[in-house]
């Protein structure tokens, strides 16, 4: 019985280690990729400035935040809430730079459009 025990507990031990060791090192080779994704990401931003952009959709609140919803029911976050709130659940017209990591736009312009 005692031999059990002892063959049980080792079994479990040497598991937890295995596991362990695999977090460890699943989450070293995320750091890793993430690390240069972000480099690259970095670059491309330097290299190219965002530019402004058009999008058309509905003002719709998000208990303090107002985003911006597309026709094709995308979301956006938008970064002035208080342009945005005069619109809300009004069609329009919002022209600024998009944040695709984010998907936040600054707002440069907002404007009502007929539906």
């Amino acid at each position: 019985m005692q031999s059990i025990k002892r063959s049980l507990c080792l079994g479990v031990t040497i598991c937890a280690l295995v596991f362990a060791g695999a977090k460890c090192w699943g989450n070293l080779a995320t750091r890793t990729d993430a690390g240069a994704v972000a480099g690259q990401s970095q670059d491309n931003k330097q290299q190219e400035p965002a530019k402004s952009t058009t999008y058309t959709g509905t003002i719709v609140r998000d208990g303090e935040q107002f985003l911006l919803r597309d026709s094709s029911g995308q979301i956006y976050k938008l970064d002035d809430s208080e342009r945005a709130k005069a619109f809300e659940g009004k069609a329009v017209r919002v022209t600024g730079k998009l944040d695709t990591d984010a998907k936040l736009i600054h707002v440069e312009n907002i404007e009502g459009v007929d539906a």
